[in-house]
């Protein structure tokens, strides 16, 4: 069924950014994934190869996901909110985010993680909405854990700041080592109900 929307989003057409765009970017990782990765949209590298985080930010991600969660990246599934990369890499605009937001949906009723990691504001923005939490900053969320009810399942969701925020800021790169060691306590507690509680 992945295989499906993925075919549906390369050949999408419901917003302007696809007149632009070389690749559409649908995601990629194992369809049974116990963490979910969501991103932002796609940037210039991104664009190129038609796959998600395969820049200099994918490189962060990748290493993050392998020397602190334990996992390969084949082992998680990465995606963004935004399918197609916005022109000079700006923010997504409201309504490219409503028109692709379809096919995040649809993704995470598949794949049905356990936890969902909300990488920036756009996609934390978007994800916890679904939760009815206030989104004020990325910085205000961040190292918390939220949960959304996605059929009969509770996901657990944790936002933190997106791998080019931290290429950018390099002190922001504590933010992301201290977000992927919560990821990693939560993954330990298989799918139990959990709060940060539990880990004091």
């Amino acid at each position: 069924m992945l295989r499906e929307i993925e075919e549906q989003i390369i050949n999408c057409r419901k917003c302007p950014l696809w007149q632009k765009r070389r690749n559409a970017v649908p995601g990629e990782g194992n369809p049974s994934a116990r963490v979910m990765f969501i991103g932002e949209a796609p940037g210039y590298q991104e664009d190129v190869e038609g796959r998600p985080f395969v820049g200099a930010a994918g490189k962060l991600l990748t290493s993050l996901i392998e020397d602190i969660l334990g996992l390969r990246r084949e082992d998680v599934y990465i995606t963004n909110v935004v399918k197609c990369r916005p022109p000079n890499n700006r923010d997504p605009k409201p309504d490219e985010i409503e028109a692709c937001s379809p096919y995040l949906d649809r993704q995470i009723s598949i794949i049905m993680p356990d936890i969902i990691v909300c990488l920036g504001r756009h996609s934390a923005k978007y994800i916890l909405s679904k939760a009815g939490a206030k989104f004020k900053s990325i910085l205000s969320i961040r190292g918390k854990i939220n949960y959304i009810s996605v059929g009969q399942k509770e996901i657990r969701v944790i936002a933190t700041i997106h791998p080019a925020a931290a290429l950018y800021r390099p002190p922001w790169k504590k933010f992301l080592v201290e977000d992927f060691g919560l990821i990693k306590n939560v993954l330990s507690f298989g799918r139990k109900r959990v709060t940060l509680d539990s880990f004091f």
